[in-house]
């Protein structure tokens, strides 16, 4: 029988894999209700007015407004009820160190925010789930080390039509676009958002949690409209505006809309 042929010395090793850091957008569901039998069918109802909004969406769970002890969160209802809706709840923000190390036993590690201040307790061992008290908790691994933010373009322009099933994201940015957003596109900026035509898809404004951004639109008409996460849909704009040129921002945490003038 042949003897396989022997590899050379100086043959290329290839790499199985490589880690490298890289910022995303993610969304943050600030819980003001622990139970899930109250927030799913909410998130739920919003979904019939916005299909698609947040679909197969990547969400953080904030967990600063629960003021309960941390066993009491039930953690499995909150993830079967979201990925039921199609949503994929990845971690958590927020909270006390024990809620968080609750959450992790369950699979959602605590999630930093790029560039900002850690100022959360040192995590401790994670809590285990009911039924595995007999199980040896292995010690929460270190974070990786986060990548500084690159400097990025202060605006991305874009002259083409926004057609149905195209996203753009203006990653650190604010973004104009000075022709038209098609039902069923969607355009996200950190910054703000000026569409000088029509913008009949939805606009998600202050994608990094940035409250002071606004949407600008010549003609409005859009299926949604979200600044930092705070967002409304089409059913529930007044007639008025339909159409004309308005701009949207956040006061406190109320969102308004106000004719350009």
């Amino acid at each position: 029988m042949p003897s396989a042929a022997p590899r050379p010395d100086n043959a290329t090793r290839i790499e199985p894999f490589r880690l490298r850091g890289a910022n995303f957008n993610l969304l943050v569901l600030r819980l003001l209700d622990h139970r899930p039998e109250v927030v799913v069918p909410a998130i739920g109802d919003q979904f019939r007015r916005a299909p698609g909004f947040l679909r197969f969406a990547p969400i953080v769970l904030g967990l600063s407004d629960i003021q309960i002890p941390p066993n009491e969160v039930d953690f499995p209802g909150l993830i079967q009820g979201l990925r039921e809706l199609e949503i994929m709840p990845i971690g958590t923000t927020g909270g006390t160190a024990e809620m968080r190390n609750v959450a992790i036993s369950y699979g959602l590690p605590p999630v930093r925010s790029v560039g900002g201040k850690e100022t959360d307790e040192d995590i401790a061992a994670p809590a285990l789930p009911p039924g595995n008290e007999a199980a040896q908790a292995a010690p929460a691994p270190p974070p990786l080390p986060t990548s500084k933010p690159t400097a990025a373009r202060s605006t991305m322009v874009v002259e083409q039509p926004v057609r149905a099933g195209q996203r753009i994201w203006a990653e650190g940015a604010d973004l104009i676009i000075t022709s038209t957003v098609n039902a069923g596109a969607e355009v996200i900026a950190d910054g703000n958002i000026h569409v000088y035509g029509a913008l009949r898809g939805r606009a998600i404004a202050g994608g990094a949690s940035n409250m002071e951004a606004r949407v600008f639109a010549l003609n409005f008409d859009p299926e949604l409209v979200s600044i930092a996460g705070f967002y409304a849909v089409r059913e529930g704009f007044p007639a008025a505006q339909i159409g004309k040129a308005m701009q949207v921002r956040l006061v406190g945490e109320r969102m308004r809309f106000d004719p350009i003038t």
